[in-house]
């Protein structure tokens, strides 16, 4: 198991700490093709600048993508560490030295995060360089890494802050002093939920295979509100107005996978012609993991619950 730490601003940190965030995108400027250093669910930590140069907390990596920048704050608001839109517009234009409107930013979503109180930042490793600007990935079952890993464990158990992850702990809180490092399966926030249904649709509407990025929405198949999971299996990328009519009742997916359009489009608003060439249709596009494409427990729920026949 590896953990990353990745340097970041203080205001972006005590922003977030202040409101608790339950997710955050550590965006970069700049579009980046990637992000390798570590796997979803391995740690990664916050380290401020110089001359505080301190572990101030850190989260669980879900994935690295690029967005443009209104989508991004559309997708994470302040939880991308600012206030607002014009905010985050003017912090990314000067970081850039560019005036781009809407230029296309790197995302590392993360999730599940701790914060470290003032009295508790960490040291960062002896190793660490000065002119690292990015950030440094570490092995944390050995040497520096296993070390911050440990001191992280402790703090968080020493603070009664115990992390949960499908039942397990990852600090025991009083019963051993370290846990052993190893990887989790990360909580999907709301963005996280977002941003992993776009990228594992291929950025392309499920029904029409339509890509144009700034009318493709995830739908949720099972609404998060009758505790339907943020999990992209509990999801699909719809065109906007595709969107609108699956939640309403009016569309829905069968276990085969074909769309189906309710009879009460035509018998309430007289018209329809264009959805009604969807109907029976299979899905265009699917996740390529068979473990992300629709669940049939949560279709043949839309089906039986929401679905106007």
């Amino acid at each position: 198991m590896k953990l990353f730490i990745g340097v970041t601003d203080n205001d972006w940190f005590r922003f977030l700490r202040a409101r608790n965030a339950e997710e955050m995108n550590f965006w970069r400027p700049k579009s980046t093709a990637g992000f390798s250093a570590i796997v979803p669910g391995e740690l990664f930590l916050f380290k401020t600048r110089y001359p505080e140069n301190r572990i101030v907390g850190g989260a669980f990596f879900v994935r690295h993508t690029t967005l443009p920048l209104d989508l991004a704050w559309s997708t994470f608001g302040d939880a991308n560490g600012v206030d607002s839109l014009e905010d985050f517009r003017d912090k990314i234009s000067s970081i850039r030295g560019d005036n781009d409107h809407n230029p296309t930013i790197g995302c590392t979503i993360l999730t599940q995060p701790f914060y470290l109180n003032d009295n508790a930042f960490l040291m960062p490793p002896n190793d660490w360089a000065p002119n690292i600007v990015m950030g440094k990935s570490y092995d944390a079952t050995i040497g520096e890494g296993l070390r911050l890993y440990q001191l992280i464990l402790l703090e968080i158990s020493s603070s009664d802050k115990v992390l949960l992850y499908s039942g397990q702990r990852i600090a025991d809180n009083g019963n051993r002093r370290y846990g052993d490092a190893q990887t989790v399966r990360p909580r999907l926030g709301q963005g996280g939920f977002r941003v992993s249904v776009l990228d594992e649709y291929e950025r392309r509407c499920a029904i029409t295979g339509e890509k144009t990025l700034p009318v493709l929405q995830a739908a949720h198949i099972k609404p998060y509100s009758k505790e339907g999971p943020h999990a992209v299996s509990n999801g699909l990328l719809l065109r906007s107005d595709l969107h609108t009519l699956f939640d309403r009742g009016y569309m829905t997916v069968t276990n085969d996978l074909r769309v189906k359009v309710s009879r009460r489009i035509r018998e309430e608003f007289s018209n329809g012609r264009d959805y009604y060439a969807l109907d029976d249709q299979k899905l265009k596009i699917l996740p390529e993991k068979i473990a992300d494409r629709p669940d049939p427990g949560f279709l043949e729920w839309h089906h039986k619950n929401c679905f106007l026949g």
